[in-house]
């Protein structure tokens, strides 16, 4: 599993409403737009299929960033929430 980052800037209320609602079955909401979701190379893929459909590339921005176990060691947090937690077990 791999630690991602989401974020998102699209300017219609609707889209970015179902884009909010999809995002939090795959991680948890940090801030208005961003989201961090631990997933595997299959959750991940899935999720940018389904983000791809509720999106108009030509007006709205969404980006994902990987973080490794190194990376993600540095991340400084400031105030509330803390970072996501891998679950200490998968069950599949």
């Amino acid at each position: 599993m791999l630690f991602y980052v989401v974020v998102y800037d699209l300017p219609c209320d609707k889209r970015r409403k179902k884009v909010a609602d999809l995002l939090e079955g795959y991680g948890q909401r940090v801030q208005y737009s961003v989201f961090e979701c631990i997933l595997t190379k299959a959750k991940y893929d899935e999720l940018r299929q389904r983000l791809k459909k509720r999106i108009k590339e030509e007006e709205d921005s969404v980006r994902f960033y990987p973080l490794s176990g190194h990376t993600l060691a540095q991340v400084e947090i400031w105030g509330q929430p803390p970072l996501t937690k891998p679950p200490s077990s998968l069950i599949v």
